[in-house]
């Protein structure tokens, strides 16, 4: 090698070395995004280093982006079969679980299996992740040998009565007052959540239900009218932080005709109080159905609830039966919201194909649980790319889609944005795509580690310029985030 390569070569090593250390030190102040942009900076220098490819995979991981764990941590083994970190790769398929098929992730296991075996044999921890991995595989794959199909599945709601079920004369909690969820109630409500106190189950039996009435009379895609010098409030992502939505209504008003929301999917998993969040949701919107829109998320989910904490949440503070009426509820949530017939509201994103219309949306059955591909898959699932086009989807479900892909989705539909949520940023919110998309989210300090802001988004008729207002994490009870998770997940958290 001439001694000018040579030194070349050293310059890039050194300032690789550089990258990475950098990108450790973001790591480990729970930076994700800035860590993975070092992460390939230094990949870029040098592609041969698997530390770097399978550092990058775990902050991928870290932000839900297990499509693009997988493969960095693939690559990681391709340039070195024989590194010693090889078997944390099966942390990376502790977290991808539940997005994946029982097949695809036999296939993966099949790949690790070999992995233990050639890599680290003789270690206990790999063996028991291992043997972890084995046994989910196995349970779901007799869960769906078992499973009833959608159509043929009875309704849990059309067998409960909820004014058969007594109230104890010693309860002191909220009630409802016949058949009407009244302002009072949700006040009294919200103040006993806030005092850690739960709501009785006839009650929040009640609110369950008289919500499936309500959410099932909607389209899949539904259209909201603002009148000009009125205003309405579009947030993202709460994740069962209960703290944090009462301190967006102390920021921004409650929900009322006068002061409209729309929360936009994931309500649920991850904090620790999404009972409390998806009841005080159903509430306002029981009382007063223009006061509050609700748009499905990815984690509005059978899949996802059985891990991230919702099911074993309701659970505990419930019981079994309410977990399916969850479930069932969640089928009947809407899909997508048009603003005015100009802002396009939706939790994921955009498609795998040009030409969708709204009328297309409208068209969506979406009484069941996501399925693994199609427009509703994408809808919850789909993320921004800066890239032109289209590409793998870096959580390995949905698509990324650029911002020409954008552009005709607006163009073709007469709208002028796209409001979406599903990943946590710094601030709170990003626009891309030459201002054409926003990406906003309402649970700061995500999960309790991540930092971030969080923010809603403030729009004006008849113009509908968008107003970002930002805020900080507030302090919670001693409850830690994914307290309620299955034990699988904890196990590599």
């Amino acid at each position: 090698m001439p001694p000018t390569m040579a030194t070349e070569n050293s310059t890039h090593t050194s300032r690789a070395e550089e990258f990475k250390v950098q990108a450790n030190e973001a790591f480990k102040a729970h930076k994700y995004s800035q860590a993975i942009d070092l992460y390939t900076q230094a990949i870029e220098l040098n592609k041969d280093n698997a530390v770097y490819w399978a550092n990058r995979a775990f902050a991928h991981t870290k932000l839900e982006e297990y499509g693009s764990a997988i493969q960095d941590a693939s690559s990681a083994i391709e340039i070195d079969p024989k590194y010693s970190k090889a078997c944390n790769f099966l942390d990376i398929i502790g977290e991808v679980r539940p997005i994946w098929r029982w097949g695809n992730l036999r296939k993966l296991l099949r790949t690790f299996n070999k992995l233990v075996k050639r890599l680290c044999p003789n270690d206990p921890d790999a063996a028991k992740k291992l043997k972890e991995c084995e046994k989910a595989v196995m349970k779901l794959k007799f869960e769906e040998a078992i499973s009833v199909p959608e159509s043929e599945r009875r309704s849990v709601a059309d067998s409960i009565d909820y004014h058969t079920i007594e109230v104890d004369s010693q309860y002191s909690g909220a009630r409802i007052e016949g058949d009407v969820v009244t302002l009072d109630f949700v006040k009294k409500m919200l103040d006993d959540f806030k005092n850690q106190k739960f709501l009785h189950k006839r009650y929040a039996c009640q609110i369950v239900l008289q919500i499936r009435d309500v959410l099932r009379e909607l389209p899949s895609l539904v259209d909201i009218h603002v009148p000009d010098g009125e205003h309405f409030t579009v947030c993202g992502d709460v994740h069962g932080q209960f703290y944090d939505l009462l301190n967006i209504f102390e920021l921004n008003g409650l929900p009322s005709e006068d002061n409209p929301y729309l929360f936009n999917g994931d309500f649920v998993d991850r904090g620790s109080f999404s009972l409390e969040v998806i009841l005080t949701l159903f509430a306002f919107k029981c009382m007063c159905p223009s006061a509050i829109y609700l748009s499905r998320g990815n984690h509005e989910s059978k899949s996802m609830n059985k891990i991230y904490g919702f099911e074993g949440e309701v659970r505990s503070k419930l019981n079994d039966t309410f977990v399916e009426l969850f479930a069932e509820v969640f089928c009947c949530l809407p899909l997508a919201h048009v603003i005015n017939n100009k802002v396009f509201v939706v939790h994921g994103g955009l498609f795998s194909v040009d030409g969708v219309k709204l009328s297309d949306i409208r068209a969506i059955d979406r009484f069941c649980e996501p399925p693994e591909e199609g427009l509703m898959c994408e809808l919850l699932w789909s993320d921004p790319q800066p890239q032109l086009g289209r590409g793998p989807s870096k959580r390995g479900v949905g698509l990324s889609f650029g911002g020409d892909v954008t552009k005709r989705f607006l163009q073709d539909n007469n709208l002028d944005l796209v409001v979406r949520s599903h990943e946590v940023k710094d601030e709170g919110y990003e626009i891309d795509h030459d201002g054409k998309l926003i990406t906003v989210f309402s649970a700061p300090n995500y999960c309790d580690q991540m930092g971030n802001k969080g923010a809603f988004i403030r729009f004006e008729a008849p113009d509908l310029k968008p107003n970002i207002a930002t805020f900080t994490s507030v302090p919670h009870p001693d409850v830690k985030p994914m307290a309620y998770a299955n034990n699988f997940l904890r196990m590599f958290s």
